[in-house]
């Protein structure tokens, strides 16, 4: 399956990037995303992104360098995890506008 990056943070570099596909989000979704990512990054040591696959569902991916003894392997996948279930009303957000805004599909509303 396809991705699209929305937005990402890297620990390791200390950037934030947001696809310009999407500048036309909220600004405060995209205040929300980018303290998401920004935060995510720091606290599981990683790369941290949010993006769309090619069906409009969202992502939640982190990524560590090689040899990065900091990351948590087992420990990011729950913490994706627990945070997809408490983001859920950003997640549904997120993918409506997809659907709306980037897709041009209305049929799932």
């Amino acid at each position: 399956m396809e991705k699209t990056v929305l937005a990402a943070a890297s620990v390791y570099k200390e950037k934030y990037y947001i696809n310009p596909e999407f500048a036309k989000l909220p600004p405060l979704v995209k205040n929300d995303i980018k303290a998401l990512c920004v935060t995510t990054a720091q606290r599981l040591h990683c790369v941290f992104m949010v993006g769309f696959y090619d069906d409009g569902s969202v992502f939640f991916e982190a990524q560590a360098e090689e040899n990065d003894f900091i990351y948590d392997e087992i420990g990011a996948p729950l913490e994706i995890k627990r945070m997809t279930q408490e983001r859920k009303e950003l997640v549904e957000a997120l993918q409506l506008y997809r659907r709306v805004f980037a897709g041009g599909d209305v049929e799932g509303l």
